[in-house]
C-alpha cells in the first residue's frame, strides 16, 4: 500500500517557487468561491508517521488561503467530559459549518490506531470502530461535505534521518521528543495496523490519499493541487453526492400495522392514577440518586401525534428529577447556524454527561417524519437517516448512555376534541397553530411515516415503546414506569459489568 510513497519523489525548490504564486491565487479564488455559495464543508484529515511533514503541510495550507475561514482541530487524550459521552462526540462537535474548512490534525483514527498498536485494542473491536468511522463519514458526505483524508508516509529509514535533521535544526528542535523515538521504535507495527485502517476505510466516497513526505517541496505541492482540484470539481458538480445506505420500504398488503394493534380505550381512573403517579416519581427520584447512574446517562425522546400529551408527560418526569441533573430540549425548525451543519449536529451537542439526563421534546426523528411527509428533505435523504440514526442511538448507548424512546398515540376522534379544547380556552391557544389543523390532513401519511419508523429504529438497544394516549392518566404512568423499569434493568446489569471499576 505505501510502495509508491518510497520512490524518492521530488520537485526542485525552482519549480516549487514558480508553481506556488498560480497554486495560492487559485485556492483563495476556489475559498471565497466556496465560502459564497456556502454549499457544504470542507474536511481535511492529516495523518501519517512523525516526523512526516503533517504540521509544515498545515501551516502551508493557512499561508496560501484565506485563514479567518479555516479551523484546525488537535486532538490530545480525551478529557473527562470527553469520556463521558460517546467516542465520536468531540469530533461530531469541531465540524465546520459549510462554506469553511475544517482541517484535523490527528482524527478520529488516531486513537484507534494508538490503542491497537499498544494492545489496547483487539482487531475485532478496531474493525468495529471502522465500520462506525466508514457509516459516519458517508453521512457527511450524504450531508454534502467533502472529506479528504491524507496519510503522509516515510520510510523507517526516512523517518529517522527526518527526526535527526528536525533535531539539529534550534528552530524545530522542540518538535522532536523521546516520544518520537518511542513510536520509531513501533515503526513496523504502526505500518501493519495503518495498512489495515486504510484498506478497510478507504472507500470511494473518501479515499486515502497516500503522500510521500520526504522532500517538502513534493508534499506541499502535491496536496495543494489535491485540495484546489477537489475544491473546484465539488463546486462544480450539481446536488449532492449520494451514498446509498439503506434499502427501499416495504409496505405490508393488509392494512394493520403497530398503531392500528394498540387498544386505545384503555383508562386509568383518577385515585389509581395519583397513587401510581407518586409510586414511579419517587422510584425515578430514587434511581437517578443511585450511585451507579453516576457512571451512567439518561437520554429520553419523546414523539407523538400533535396534542397527545408529550408536555404534560415531561413536566411528571421532570418533577421526580432535581432541576440541575437534566435538561429540557425542545426541537422546532432548525437555525441557520444548525442549517450549515451535518442534520445531527444539533443533537450531538446537547447529549448529556454521565450522571445527568435529557429530555428531547421532538427529536432526531423529525427526518423520517415531518421532514419526510411535508417534503423537507429528500427521499433519498429519510431513507439513510434511519441507518444514521440507529449509528447515532448505538453509539450512545456504547458510552453508557441508557436511551429510552416513546411515540404517544391517540386516535384522530381525540385529536380533533382536543384541539378543539384548545381553540376555545384562552390559556391553551397558544398550543394550536394553523399547522396543526394541515397536519390532521395528512394523518395517513404520518401513520405510514411513524409505522416504518418503528420498524427500522426499534432495535435491541434503544427500543421504541408505544403508548395509548388517548387517556392522559394512562400514558403518563406507563411512561414513568416504562422509565423506571428500563433504569433499574440497566443499572442491575451494571453491577457486574461497573462494578470493578
Amino acid at each position: 500500500m505505501f510502495e509508491s510513497a518510497e520512490l524518492g519523489h521530488k520537485v526542485d525548490k525552482k519549480t516549487f517557487k514558480t508553481e506556488v504564486p498560480k497554486l495560492r491565487a487559485e485556492l483563495l479564488d476556489v475559498q471565497y468561491d466556496m465560502l459564497q455559495k456556502k454549499e457544504f464543508p470542507v474536511v481535511i484529515l492529516i495523518s501519517g508517521v512523525d516526523g512526516s511533514g503533517k504540521g509544515e503541510t498545515i501551516n502551508l495550507l493557512y499561508s496560501w488561503m484565506d485563514p479567518r475561514h479555516i479551523s484546525t482541530l488537535a486532538f490530545a487524550a480525551p478529557s473527562d467530559e470527553e469520556r463521558s459521552r460517546p467516542y465520536m462526540w468531540r469530533y461530531w462537535r469541531a465540524l465546520p459549518p459549510k462554506g469553511k474548512v475544517g482541517i484535523f490534525a490527528g482524527s478520529w483514527y488516531s486513537q484507534p490506531i494508538t490503542d491497537r498498536i499498544t494492545g489496547q485494542m483487539r482487531r475485532s473491536e478496531l474493525d468495529e470502530r471502522l465500520d462506525d468511522i466508514n457509516r459516519f463519514e458517508a453521512m457527511l458526505v450524504n450531508e454534502g461535505a467533502l472529506v479528504l483524508k491524507f496519510w503522509f508516509h516515510l520510510s523507517k529509514d526516512g523517518q529517522k534521518k527526518r527526526l535527526k535533521a528536525l533535531e539539529k535544526n534550534p528552530n524545530t528542535a522542540w518538535r522532536v521528543t523521546k516520544e518520537s523515538y518511542d513510536r520509531l521504535k513501533t515503526y513496523n507495527k504502526l505500518q501493519s495496523v495503518a495498512g489495515h485502517v486504510l484498506r478497510i476505510s478507504n472507500t470511494a466516497h473518501a479515499p486515502w490519499i497516500i503522500v510521500e513526505g520526504t522532500d517538502d517541496e513534493y508534499r506541499s505541492l502535491t496536496v495543494g493541487r489535491i485540495v484546489l482540484d477537489a475544491m473546484k470539481r465539488r463546486l462544480q458538480q450539481e446536488g449532492r453526492r449520494q451514498v446509498p445506505v439503506a434499502p427501499p420500504i416495504l409496505h405490508a398488503i393488509d392494512s394493520k400495522n403497530v398503531l392500528s394493534s394498540l387498544d386505545l380505550k384503555q383508562k386509568l381512573l383518577k385515585k389509581d392514577y395519583e397513587s401510581q403517579l407518586a409510586k414511579y416519581q419517587s422510584r425515578l427520584a430514587e434511581l437517578v440518586r443511585d450511585p451507579r447512574f453516576a457512571k451512567r446517562s439518561l437520554v429520553l425522546v419523546f414523539e407523538g401525534s400533535d396534542a397527545a400529551g408529550k408536555g404534560g408527560t415531561i413536566r411528571r418526569i421532570g418533577a421526580a428529577l432535581d432541576a440541575r441533573q437534566y435538561q429540557i430540549v425542545p426541537i422546532a425548525a432548525p437555525t441557520e447556524e444548525e442549517r450549515a451543519q451535518p442534520y445531527l449536529w444539533r443533537f450531538w451537542r446537547h447529549l448529556p454527561r454521565t450522571g445527568r439526563a435529557t429530555i428531547f421534546d421532538r427529536s432526531w426523528y423529525g427526518r423520517v417524519l415531518v421532514e419526510r411527509v411535508e417534503g423537507f428533505c429528500t427521499e433519498a435523504d429519510w431513507l439513510r437517516a434511519y441507518a444514521e440514526i440507529n449509528d447515532f442511538e448505538h453509539q450512545m448507548v456504547e458510552s453508557g448512555a441508557i436511551v429510552v424512546k416513546f411515540w404517544l398515540q391517540i386516535s384522530a376522534d381525540e385529536q380533533l376534541r382536543r384541539f378543539k379544547e384548545r381553540q376555545d380556552t384562552e390559556f391553551k391557544r397558544f398550543k394550536i397553530t394553523d399547522e396543526d389543523w394541515r397536519n390532521r390532513e395528512k394523518w395517513d401519511d404520518y401513520v405510514s411515516a411513524v409505522c416504518d419508523m418503528v420498524d427500522r429504529t426499534s432495535t435491541g438497544l434503544a427500543p421504541w415503546t408505544l403508548v395509548e394516549a388517548n387517556d392522559k392518566n394512562f400514558a403518563r404512568v406507563k411512561v414513568l414506569r416504562t422509565v423506571c423499569e428500563r433504569l433499574e434493568e440497566a443499572l442491575k446489569d451494571d453491577d457486574g459489568k461497573y462494578g470493578d471499576k
